[in-house]
């Protein structure tokens, strides 16, 4: 899954501890969501998608998979 947090953590003017703090996880953790190593829980993706007054489609690119 991709995702836009860093796009849009930037436009906002936030680091990445702001982000961090405001969702309740460590700057680890956003580190590994911008770099797509980490998948959020749908509560974690909501709570983001939440900051930046985003559906949480807006934030987050899931891609279909066939084989499903």
């Amino acid at each position: 899954m991709k995702n836009r947090i860093r796009f849009l953590r930037e436009q906002f003017g936030f680091t990445q501890q702001d982000l961090a703090d405001k969702v309740s996880v460590s700057r680890q953790t956003v580190i590994s969501l911008e770099n797509g190593k980490y998948n959020p829980s749908i509560y974690l993706a909501y709570n983001i998608s939440k900051v930046f007054n985003l559906k949480i489609e807006e934030v987050f690119i899931f891609e279909e998979d066939d084989s499903i």
